[in-house]
């Protein structure tokens, strides 16, 4: 269901340090689905398929890929007389052939006390965040866990940060300076968590105090700088939270009316956009300098037509781009919200729209992506049936895809 930073130069003696193109988190390096790189703008379940991999288990976590590696996460049932427990796994495999480099197992989730997932959700949904050589893996409640990229060898895992789940987990972890920051939002508490990324203690937890009815969500939070001052920006349900990712002091809020909040919000043209969830998702542009309570004065717009449940906005230039779970292609004014067109080009949507190559990428859940060019109106490119389920979000590594399905892995590059 749930489904930045540049900056770094590339250093000869660490084989495994991040590189400009390198997709190392969710919806890419920076953040905000933008890619490097010219991918292809056609293919099928054959045609520009380098190869396609079976992969263990179910998982919606979306690829990273990193220094020619990739990354993602499964949970693998371990059936027995009485229970399904799950065996939450982390995979690595090479970039060019698809094979297997390695396969660990982080947690063991007991069937008896593991709540079913939403029938779009999984047991493994968060998508890793590689960094210097290590991998950092999260499973919501399950727990958290970082890894040796090379080998997958355990650096250190923790199952510290309890709450009670609702539909499974989903909001992926960031890596901002020395900590790990995720969401926590359960149905007994909300907070977002920083955790030491050395060590995996706690560092800070902020409480969310918004007072929601249904509190649960799973977003994953958005690192952006304001005036010299980094903020981490942390939707929930009825709340939207910016804090001092050193500290977690909260810097200003943003209340609303939403729970089960899954997108992941962006930053352009000056303003953060999000949307604010079920049961009738709006979206806001909100400006992120003020102090407090901001809800009657630094939201810039909202707009309700339309407004995702799941997948996470893309901003381009000065448009804003949204998919709704329906099917709807919107384009929007990303400085006054107004729409400047709107477009039907399918059914069901999760997956997160992907910029790249001067090309959107969307994919629907049956595994059909529609590519077209960003504009004053809907300019299509293509439309390419995969025929195979898919809730997870495009990684993109230089002028190659990596489409991860229900069952399997895609490797798509031009022959």
């Amino acid at each position: 269901m749930h489904r930045f930073v540049f900056g770094f130069s590339l250093t000869l003696t660490l084989a495994l340090t991040l590189s400009a193109a390198d997709w190392n988190q969710f919806r890419g390096p920076t953040g905000d689905g933008h890619a490097e790189g010219k991918p292809p703008t056609e293919w099928d379940a054959k045609k520009n398929v380098t190869w396609r991999k079976e992969l263990p288990g179910n998982g919606w976590s979306s690829p990273v890929v990193v220094s020619g590696k990739i990354y993602l996460t499964t949970a693998v049932p371990l059936v027995n007389a009485n229970r399904t427990n799950y065996s939450l796994r982390v995979l690595c495999l090479d970039a060019k052939t698809g094979n297997t480099e390695w396969d660990k197992e982080v947690f063991i989730e007991d069937g008896k006390t593991a709540p079913a997932p939403h029938r779009k959700n999984s047991h493994a949904s968060p998508t890793p965040f590689v960094e210097d050589g290590k991998v950092y893996v999260h499973f919501g409640h399950m727990g958290t866990a970082c890894l040796n990229a090379k080998d997958g060898s355990k650096v250190w895992a923790t199952q510290e940060i309890k709450y009670v789940p609702v539909h499974g987990n989903g909001g992926s972890p960031i890596v901002v300076g020395k900590h790990l920051i995720f969401c926590a939002d359960g149905f007994d508490k909300q907070s977002v968590v920083a955790l030491d990324k050395t060590t995996g203690k706690s560092v800070w937890q902020t409480p969310r105090k918004a007072g929601a009815f249904k509190g649960f969500s799973f977003c994953t939070p958005l690192l952006i700088t304001v005036n010299d001052q980094e903020q981490v920006i942390a939707p929930g349900s009825n709340v939207v939270m910016s804090l001092d990712p050193k500290t977690g002091k909260e810097l200003w809020r943003v209340t609303y009316d939403g729970y089960s909040v899954v997108p992941k919000p962006v930053y352009a043209n000056g303003l953060v956009y999000l949307s604010t969830g079920y049961d009738s998702p709006r979206i806001y542009a909100i400006k992120p300098d003020g102090k407090g309570d901001v809800t009657k004065t630094h939201v810039a717009w909202t707009a309700r037509k339309n407004a995702p449940n799941n997948p996470s906005p893309l901003a381009v230039g000065d448009a804003l781009y949204v998919v709704s779970d329906s099917g709807v292609l919107s384009c929007l004014d990303a400085k006054t919200g107004a729409a400047r067109w709107n477009e039907r080009i399918g059914k069901a949507y999760s997956a997160s729209l992907v910029f790249a190559g001067g090309h959107i990428y969307a994919m629907s859940e049956d595994g059909t992506a529609t590519v077209f060019k960003p504009g004053a109106s809907y300019d299509p490119v293509s439309t390419n049936k995969m025929n195979e389920k898919s809730l997870a979000s495009f990684a993109v590594d230089g002028n190659t895809l990596f489409i991860r399905t229900e069952k399997a892995l895609y490797r798509i590059e031009k022959k």
